[in-house]
């Protein structure tokens, strides 16, 4: 494995955060490829840089995962794990280079452009309420594929991850023979590093 491929963090300890996204409909993008057939594709999508800061625990996973209750949603819902699917996240970064990175990122597109960007900065302090109203906003103006992505009755089911990266164990990966752990903050900005205390990644 490349050594810019290395993961952050264990992956058995994101995977709950990525069920919580895909448990709607998302299809996550691990690869530079995939961003670039997503990108492609005529239509709407919203986009989720996905995070294990608190910030993304609190309203952006929620608040996406509410917003895509609507009446009107994206053609398709695509994320990426900060940290985790970094050559990814940095296409991902590439196509939408006029906003400086942040995880996490939710960006609803039309055609492959941005009308609708929430950059971290713009999700902290906010519930998940007030993140699913935003994007219901951008939904309503921009989409018209049919919603909700999953059933009122099977939402209800659904239960959030609250866990943030100060409780989540590095990653250790073999590369060419040598046990290596997953740098802490390469993937994101300070809510990736798992030495910040929680209460600094709201």
């Amino acid at each position: 494995m490349n050594p810019q491929d290395v993961p952050n963090y264990d992956e058995d300890a994101v995977k709950p955060m990525r069920d919580e996204l895909t448990s709607v409909g998302f299809a996550e993008m691990r690869s530079a490829e995939a961003v670039d057939q997503a990108f492609s594709k005529p239509g709407t999508a919203v986009v989720i840089i996905n995070s294990v800061c608190g910030c993304a625990a609190g309203g952006a996973r929620p608040g996406v995962t509410m917003a895509l209750q609507h009446a009107k949603i994206p053609d398709q819902l695509l994320t990426s794990f900060a940290g985790q699917d970094k050559s990814a996240v940095n296409r991902i970064r590439s196509h939408l280079k006029d906003f400086p990175p942040s995880s996490p990122f939710i960006a609803v597109l039309k055609d492959g452009k941005p009308v609708k960007v929430m950059q971290r900065t713009d999700i902290e302090g906010k519930d998940a309420d007030r993140v699913a109203a935003e994007l219901k906003a951008a939904f309503e103006a921009h989409c018209s594929r049919s919603g909700p992505s999953i059933s009122p009755e099977e939402f209800a089911k659904l239960k959030g991850v609250k866990a943030c990266g100060s409780t989540i164990p590095p990653a250790t990966v073999k590369i060419q023979g040598m046990a290596s752990h997953g740098q802490p903050n390469s993937g994101g900005q300070a809510g990736d590093d798992p030495t910040k205390p929680w209460w600094k990644k709201w």
